[in-house]
């Protein structure tokens, strides 16, 4: 199918840019990709697991993003609703934590507790309690199922299963 054939022609791009940097990976996939047509006789692979490839957060600088606009760009949980996702009340959660304890205490020194960022549909949240406690909050109902928890959290402590029923998102006007 031409879908088959695209996305062939495309497999080492990333892979690429990971294995050898911005320079030579990119003058890697322009050879790949100009001369060869993505055809080369052989494909790439990742060997480091993307949850092992994240920086701690003393290492990264802080992005200051612009509030979202409303026209080009938009809040999380706006784009959450345009998902017409949709959890039955009162089923159990389907985000598992194997250890509770680890986004407060391991995830959030080391790496500012990443998973309220990486999550596309704000899922996750660190709250402050009135004490100055914090604690990991779940907001399963917005999850839009794409599993990011499971493959990028750094200690590998959220498990991703099949929610009960047919809940989830439609994305009825793509």
């Amino acid at each position: 199918s031409w879908l088959h054939a695209e996305l062939f022609a495309s497999r080492n791009f990333g892979v690429a840019i990971h294995k050898y940097g911005a320079i030579k990976g990119g003058a890697f996939n322009f050879i790949d990709q100009n001369i060869f047509g993505g055809k080369l006789p052989f494909t790439l692979h990742d060997t480091t697991p993307d949850y092992a490839c994240l920086k701690l957060a003393a290492d990264s600088k802080k992005i200051d993003y612009p509030k979202p606009d409303g026209k080009l760009s938009f809040d999380k949980l706006s784009s959450v609703f345009l998902s017409s996702t949709n959890h039955e009340e009162e089923q159990p959660c389907h985000l598992k934590l194997t250890d509770p304890s680890i986004p407060i205490s391991k995830n959030l020194p080391l790496y500012d507790e990443p998973a309220q960022r990486y999550c596309p549909a704000g899922v996750y949240e660190v709250i402050t309690k009135e004490d100055g406690e914090k604690r990991f909050q779940i907001n399963a109902q917005n999850c839009v199922h794409c599993k990011t928890c499971d493959i990028k959290d750094p200690s590998q402590n959220i498990t991703w299963v099949a929610p009960e029923g047919a809940g989830g998102p439609t994305y009825p006007n793509m």
